[in-house]
């Protein structure tokens, strides 16, 4: 039955042994979106609320309701390395697994090269794992990780890497929780949203979508997952916000800034919290190169003020990589 139905003679509606109300919800842009729940189902127990589904050829695909807590199990927080050492010493041993990290930044810092490299990472050492890209095309992603010396295409081939470009508006919650869930039941052991920001503009009509991606970290917090959400700031050099807080979400939340130094823009990186573990509380420089990818400098412990965007210098000699050093 559809949703004009329910106002119908109640005693019909006992006379049924199972009520099932189907709705379409037409947004002001994008595809049309599909939910049901089921009302009544006498002497069965069934999933309240609403379920996501979609009318394919052969009939229709539906799309339960994700609950953490059914999926529940302790695991032992292993940490996983970068192969980066200066990160992974930053990160207190690397990301652990089971744990939810947010990468904060504004345009350009290197948020989701930062990503990659875990993807390229954990792939070289046998992990799976599956990049949803929101913002920018997969194309762009992979010749961009290419200039970078991030050659993921070998990783993508053999299967290890998976790449997902996802057209706004085109899907639902429920949709994406699913296309997730396949991927970690296939062995994916790391999940990247790239970004938050296209997550919620691509489903702007969800009242709820917060609670949804609160299921969802934890489902695959219970799973052993590295999950990276990736949250772009507004802003450049000032002090940056961000357009909905989410790192009450997170396990782990890294901070990625652009900084004035010596009359160039520079970039740095610090760990802002990590619930699994001892991290270290300093500030790095953070820098990409053409062909080499990432570079992680030494605290800058002369420098104060650097999360302000202009910092100041309190040493003797400047303590900032140039663009001459790691290399052979």
């Amino acid at each position: 039955m559809d949703k004009g139905t329910i106002g119908i003679d109640p005693h019909v509606l006992s006379l049924s042994h199972g009520v099932i109300e189907m709705e379409q919800l037409s947004p002001d842009y994008g595809k049309s979106r599909r939910r049901l729940r089921v009302l009544k189902l006498r002497g069965v127990k069934f999933r309240e609320g609403y379920h996501d589904y979609t009318i394919e050829t052969g009939g229709l695909r539906v799309f339960p309701r994700l609950v953490a807590a059914e999926h529940y199990s302790t695991l032992a927080r292993e940490p996983v390395p970068s192969g980066i050492k200066e990160l992974d010493d930053l990160f207190g041993g690397g990301l652990d697994r089971g744990t939810t990290t947010l990468i904060l930044g504004t345009a350009g810092t290197g948020k989701s090269t930062l990503a990659l490299q875990y993807a390229r990472q954990m792939a070289s050492k046998g992990d799976r794992g599956i990049l949803f890209a929101f913002d920018e095309t997969r194309s762009i992603m992979l010749a961009r990780a290419k200039a970078l010396g991030l050659d993921l295409e070998k990783h993508i081939e053999s299967g290890a890497v998976t790449v997902q470009q996802v057209d706004p508006a085109e899907i639902s919650p429920g949709e994406f929780a699913a296309r997730i869930r396949e991927a970690v039941k296939g062995g994916c052991k790391l999940v990247v949203i790239d970004t938050l920001n296209g997550y919620l503009n691509a489903m702007p009509g969800e009242k709820y979508l917060i609670n949804q991606l609160h299921e969802l970290v934890g489902y695959l917090n219970y799973k052993g997952v590295v999950t990276i959400l990736i949250l772009a700031q507004h802003g450049l050099v000032a002090a940056a916000e961000s357009p909905v807080d989410l790192s009450y979400l997170s396990d782990t939340v890294v901070s990625l800034r652009f900084f004035e130094a010596a009359g160039e823009v520079k970039q740095s990186i610090a760990m802002i919290k990590k619930r699994s573990g001892p991290h270290e509380k300093t500030i790095r420089e953070f820098k990409l190169e053409p062909g080499q990818g990432i570079r992680v400098g030494q605290p800058l412990k002369e420098f104060q003020g650097v999360l302000t965007g202009v910092p100041v210098f309190r040493g003797r000699s400047g303590k900032t990589m140039s663009a001459s050093d790691g290399k052979k």
